[in-house]
């Protein structure tokens, strides 16, 4: 249940070091550690978009403002020779999204500036600035047409709600209460989004001079995305008469949310063509730069929990599909063609660490960049960008090092920036290790890595926290985690593994807690913390456990089946699997991680849900959620807390005000919940 889910499903090595950037393997000081505060001093290089010539990209900076304790991006430019780095724009506000025009002499991005996001072009020969649209639902997902004449982008097309009844008008003067809404869709709320707006998204084209927009898909069907997959970006055949896009347009749309199919639109009349045509998704669909291939992800839709996503290609008419990454066994995203149309590179996790890989139209395999990430959590994020030269340019990061932009050429690459060398020289964060262990539940080899405190002396013996990730389906990895390294900076030894159900294993793994989680992967858990204990340098009187989302559900799991923890944080979890199915916003997963709905399959929600097995349950536990959280809501969270409260177990429920699934929104909320979850830690340490 993480925030982003892992792809199409309902369920996101040797390390490379910066010249000069500091080792996490090297001798560390103790008097210069990460605090919480410096939440508003790491930045991220996100969305690295290369020229269409390959000597320049365009990127997205992030940063956190103490101020107004909120989150900001503006754009960057640099050199692929590493020339030349410096802001395009600026000021507290989002700047998102920048795509190069077809010659490269524009950019247009999407933008607050002025109060609500629109877009806007920017010509790079004087860096003169237009707003091209002024539209009341805020436009997403923009691609240029290929004359460089439009632009096509995805917005909401509001629709009239459900109608029950005519309400009377206040008398003059009045100030009445604010009317009801009605609400008739399954998904009516989304995390994040709140309560849905009646509509659907459809694609737009609007000239990349400004003016009125103009619809091209309708309908009442999502064809420009929907809340879980965001807003779909449409793809322009080479001619500019079509556009291409994902999307769900069957009746039971909301009831097989993730069955979506390719289709071509034609520009001028909107006149629809469905390409492709199976129970399952087919997503991220591309046009090659000749315009006879269509590259797209998905799979054959079994309803189980996780599935391997494929990348296939076909004609440009919907025939001869195929997949050309069946021997791979990972999930692949973000298809982007090559310039000579003999194959499609793509984004993929392998044993926790994102990579760029390329595969042939005849199926052959290579990979081609390790260590794609910008991320200040152990799960992914990272993301790449091809020129017609074929340069490349990624996000790249490690354990040490949040994200940089990179470039590769031939073979070699480059990376070119080194946004937070200048902190983490300062705040120097623990020595990261990866180990491999033997679960005692059937000896399958599982991955895991530990943080150790900066200054680690392996004579001394130290606290534990084992943080677990959440998806379930997801996978944790050799990447920069901001509040982990926070624990290691307070003197906790953090342990974090991907166990049996993660990704980046393959479907097999992946699949061995399908109907059956929360379960053997306590078995999992439990034994990491053994292979750290086994260590020599761990405080066994003062081991701790967390988790958020997933990883929530997995911390009381934990805690009904040990009492070797002092104490337990568990974050937004799913406590009760019957009244979540019924209050999440992702109901469909009732499809895939059970036999069937609730009222079906009573006893198969009873024997998985945190309720079941409370009573066993003696550790401390701090329960954590926000209020505006519709994936694990607030009650979840109150149900496990009153059981324990009822049990006279040490018990807190801590709620976040305005927060959504993650407790990340405000920076400040993040500070608190890192703050809140090592307090209560520090609180049921035994002193030594």
């Amino acid at each position: 249940m993480k925030t982003t889910l892992s792809p199409r499903l309902v369920g996101i090595a040797i390390s490379l070091l910066l010249p000069g950037f500091p080792a996490a393997t090297r001798g560390q000081d103790n008097s210069h550690k990460l605090t919480v505060m410096d939440e508003f001093q790491i930045q991220l290089a996100t969305d690295p978009q290369i020229s269409p010539d390959g000597k320049q990209i365009v990127y997205v900076r992030r940063y956190n403002d103490p101020m107004t304790d909120r989150r900001y991006s503006n754009l960057w430019i640099i050199g692929s020779d590493g020339r030349d780095h410096r802001p395009l724009t600026n000021g507290n506000r989002s700047d998102d999204s920048p795509r190069w025009s077809p010659d490269g002499t524009r950019i247009a991005y999407l933008s607050d500036a002025d109060g609500k996001q629109q877009i806007y072009v920017r010509w790079m020969d004087t860096g003169q600035t237009a707003r091209i649209t002024n539209l009341e639902e805020s436009p997403d997902a923009i691609a240029w047409s290929p004359d460089g004449k439009m632009l096509s982008f995805s917005a909401l097309s509001p629709v009239k709600g459900p109608h029950i009844s005519d309400l009377p008008s206040p008398p003059t003067g009045a100030k009445w209460a604010d009317p009801p809404q009605a609400y008739d869709r399954l998904i009516y709320r989304f995390n994040r989004a709140g309560y849905l707006k009646p509509g659907f998204r459809q694609v737009f084209v609007v000239s990349a001079d400004g003016g009125a927009a103009r619809q091209v898909s309708s309908g009442d069907f999502p064809n420009g995305g929907n809340e879980l997959s965001g807003a779909t970006r449409a793809s322009w055949s080479p001619d500019g008469k079509f556009l291409i896009v994902s999307a769900n347009r069957h009746p039971e749309s909301d009831h097989e949310y993730l069955d979506t199919n390719v289709y071509e639109f034609a520009v001028a009349d909107g006149t629809v063509r469905e390409l492709t045509n199976r129970k399952g998704p087919d997503d991220s669909a591309t046009f090659s730069s000749d315009g006879n291939w269509i590259a797209y992800t998905g799979f054959d839709d079994r309803h189980q929990g996780h599935q391997t996503t494929k990348l296939y290609v076909m004609s440009s008419d919907g025939s001869h599909q195929r997949s050309i990454t069946d021997k791979l066994d990972r999930d692949v995203e973000d298809p982007q063609w090559a310039a000579d149309n003999r194959g499609v590179y793509f984004q993929y996790d392998d044993q926790g660490d994102t990579k760029i890989g390329f595969a042939s139209t005849d199926g052959g395999f290579k990979k081609i960049a390790d260590h794609v990430a910008s991320t200040v959590t152990s799960y992914g994020g990272g993301s790449f960008s091809v020129s017609r030269t074929g340069t490349i340019t990624f996000t790249f990061g490690t354990a040490g090092n949040p994200g940089d932009i990179a470039v590769q050429s031939n073979g070699t690459t480059k990376v070119l920036t080194s946004i937070n060398r200048v902190l983490l020289a300062q705040e120097v964060p623990g020595k990261v290790e990866e180990i491999w262990f033997d679960s005692s539940k059937d000896n399958r080899k599982i991955q895991g890595w530990i943080i150790y405190p900066p200054g680690f002396d392996p004579a001394k013996k130290y606290p534990l926290i084992l943080e677990i990730h959440g998806g379930p389906f997801a996978d944790y990895g050799n990447r920069f985690d901001f509040e982990k390294q926070v624990y290691a900076s307070m003197g906790y030894v953090v342990l974090y593994l991907n166990p049996r159900g993660s990704t980046s294993y393959g479907e097999e793994f992946a699949n061995l807690i399908h109907d059956a989680y929360p379960g053997d992967d306590f078995n999992d858990l439990d034994s990491g913390v053994n292979a750290v204990v086994a260590k020599g340098f761990i405080d066994t009187d003062n081991l701790y456990v967390t988790g958020g989302s997933g990883g929530g559900v997995l911390t009381c799991w934990t805690v009904e089946h040990t009492n070797r923890f002092r104490a337990a944080a568990s974050l937004y979890p799913v406590i009760d699997w019957y009244s979540f199915a019924l209050t999440s916003d992702i109901p469909f997963i009732t499809q895939y991680w059970f036999p069937g709905n609730p009222w079906e399959y009573t006893d198969q929600y009873i024997k998985r849900s945190l309720t079941n097995l409370v009573a066993n349950v003696k550790t401390p536990t701090m329960l954590m959620t926000g209020e505006q959280d519709f994936r694990t809501p607030i009650s979840q969270a109150e149900e496990f807390y009153e059981a324990l409260k009822l049990l006279n177990v040490d018990s807190v429920l801590v709620r976040f005000p305005e927060e959504p699934h993650g407790l990340g929104l405000r920076p400040s909320h993040h500070i608190a919940k890192v703050l809140y979850v090592s307090g209560w830690f520090e609180n049921h340490k035994t002193k030594q």
